[in-house]
């Protein structure tokens, strides 16, 4: 079933505050293998000019992800989450993440396309500090895999004299 067109253009209410912790970036660079000193080290942050450790860019994206939920929970959508594998992520970022932010996300469906039978759903999430200050702007692409043809109920006659 393809994805209601009429959606392009909604925005959801903001997440809640998601707060920042040092412990969070850390765990988040170790899990990625990346050991630059400014996501664990808040002296080697200092020295580039950061207040507190920063998170790698990738970091944003469980923030955002699990904002786009707003969005493939959606009853009205009528988006099958079993079927939903993600496509892309992209970032523009105004200052990066750091430990002490207290994060909002807003969701807005740009674009809903089906392409080969699949429904592709583009997500923009502007994310925002407590000061509203914008931090980084995220696009998710969800691809809702195409069901796959019902079988048979029978199996198909041999044609090479086996049973």
């Amino acid at each position: 079933m393809a994805l209601d067109q009429s959606f392009v253009g909604r925005t959801y209410p903001p997440t809640d505050p998601y707060e920042v912790g040092r412990e969070k970036i850390r765990e988040f660079a170790e899990a990625v293998g990346d050991a630059h000193p400014a996501y664990t080290d808040p002296d080697a942050a200092k020295a580039l000019g950061h207040p507190d450790v920063i998170a790698p860019p990738t970091f944003v994206f469980s923030i955002t992800f699990k904002a786009a939920g707003q969005v493939v929970q959606d009853p009205q959508l009528g988006l099958d989450y079993s079927r939903v594998v993600h496509g892309d992520q992209k970032f523009a970022y105004r200052r990066p993440v750091r430990a002490g932010d207290r994060l909002t996300v807003t969701s807005t469906i740009e674009a809903v396309k089906s392409m080969a039978g699949n429904d592709i759903l583009d997500i923009r999430g502007e994310v925002h500090d407590e000061a509203g200050e914008h931090v980084v702007t995220a696009w998710t692409k969800l691809v809702a895999r195409a069901a796959e043809p019902a079988e048979s109920a029978e199996a198909p006659a041999r044609t090479d004299g086996k049973a």
